[in-house]
């Protein structure tokens, strides 16, 4: 289900008890994605679909995690792949991010490779 309010797009991804809501704020050529419930295996796709049909021409990619309860493997691979892109035309920056999911960032090394405010 899609949501437009004003600037703002809401992503409703609700498979079983996996739920994500992905809400989309673009200002000019920097795009915000807020993740809020779970980045897992059930998930990870509609956030692939997502950055893929939205970051065309985007310079700065902020990911605000204040909201995202969890990351798996499949989570990690999406940020992986949207780092290199972002690489290539501007940066990406995660903000706003638990302990939990910070842990899940310093054990596996994206602490090194990804940019965390």
């Amino acid at each position: 289900m899609n949501i437009t309010v004003g600037k703002n797009e809401k992503q409703f991804y609700d498979k079983e008890e996996n739920i994500m809501i992905i809400t989309k704020t673009k200002n000019g050529t920097s795009l915000t994605i807020m993740l809020e419930g779970r980045l897992d295996t059930m998930t990870a796709p509609q956030l692939e679909l997502e950055l893929k049909s939205s970051i065309d021409g985007i310079e700065k990619l902020f990911l605000d995690f204040a909201s995202l309860e969890y990351i798996s493997s499949a989570g990690l691979r999406i940020l992986l792949s949207a780092q290199k892109i972002m690489n290539k035309q501007g940066s990406m920056v995660i903000r706003n991010v638990n302990e939990d999911v910070k842990d899940i960032f310093d054990i596996t090394g994206f602490a090194d490779i990804l940019t965390i405010e």
